[in-house]
């Protein structure tokens, strides 16, 4: 039987519609617009180009946004001076600085100076503590997209053994420490595999479920799961091609063509994890609104 296609995009098409209509009725209740400040410093194409799709979506779902876009050779001191001012902003319940950031500037105290209440990327020491113990708080986008991708396509993580491919702060680390959590929709027995490994496939075969973050296209083949398994494809590489019309085509970290005839269950690269990270920007903005106005 041939596996079932994780649908990101219709996932994620379920949560923004979702958030749209409680951000209508926060609005018609508290008077409250969730709000949203992006912070884009220099000229990256790649980083222009997620703000305004970030942007389109907040404007599709009737939220208040503001870009504020500042020159690469900025000083560390005025950025963080903006921040601060999006920190006291009432109109503002969410601040998302767009990395990565010039060398001069320390990515660490950046996220550092955002108020735990607006770090709607879940960045902040604050929101990482309270999400390696359990508590309620704003979690990293893709990783706590991720879950409800399991969880929206049937693929219960409670009880499974997951092994994530990859430990880095962004995706690895925290999608880990979400699903080993004590509570529904997690529960899972967790293995982080990374280079330290060696054959990581020695992991990847006991797994119900694989998480596949490492950032190297094509890495995860067929003949390094279980049977069965349900493959979670994180990656977003770019890889020469010279019959495609930009000349190269984006894969995921996943051998798809190998992976799809063992797994019960993958996402796709593009279309699976990849549109879960904005819908649940907008849910971690709709939910730091929420907890300001209570």
């Amino acid at each position: 039987m041939p596996a079932q296609i994780i649908d990101g995009t219709r996932i994620a098409q379920e949560i923004r519609k979702e958030v749209g209509e409680q951000a209508e009725e926060l609005k018609r209740t508290k008077g409250i617009t969730p709000g949203l400040a992006f912070i884009l410093v220099g000229e990256n194409p790649a980083s222009q180009t997620y703000v305004r799709m970030k942007g389109k979506a907040c404007q599709e779902l009737g939220f208040y946004s503001v870009t504020e876009t500042m020159p690469g050779e900025i000083s560390e001191e005025a950025l963080l001076e903006k921040i601060k001012e999006f920190n006291r902003e009432p109109k503002i319940h969410g601040i998302l600085v767009q990395l990565p950031l010039p060398k001069l500037i320390r990515e660490q105290k950046v996220i550092e100076a955002i108020d735990p209440s607006k770090d709607v990327d879940g960045f902040h020491p604050y929101n990482v503590g309270r999400l390696v113990t359990g508590h309620e708080t704003l979690k990293p986008c893709t990783p706590a997209g991720i879950q409800e991708l399991l969880l929206r396509s049937g693929n219960d993580p409670s009880g499974k053994h997951i092994v994530v491919v990859g430990r880095s702060n962004i995706v690895g680390k925290p999608v880990a420490n979400i699903l080993l959590q004590k509570k529904a929709g997690a529960n899972a027995v967790v293995t982080v595999a990374h280079t330290g490994a060696g054959d990581i496939s020695r992991f990847t075969k006991t797994a119900d479920i694989v998480i596949a973050a490492m950032g190297k296209p094509g890495f995860l083949t067929g003949e390094m799961l279980k049977s069965g398994a349900v493959v979670i494809d994180v990656g977003t590489n770019r890889v020469n091609d010279p019959s495609a019309k930009n000349g190269y085509r984006i894969v995921g970290d996943v051998d798809f063509a190998s992976a799809s005839k063992v797994a019960k269950a993958i996402t796709p690269v593009p279309g699976g994890v990849g549109p879960m990270t904005i819908a649940m920007l907008l849910k971690n903005t709709l939910e730091a609104a929420k907890n300001l106005a209570s």
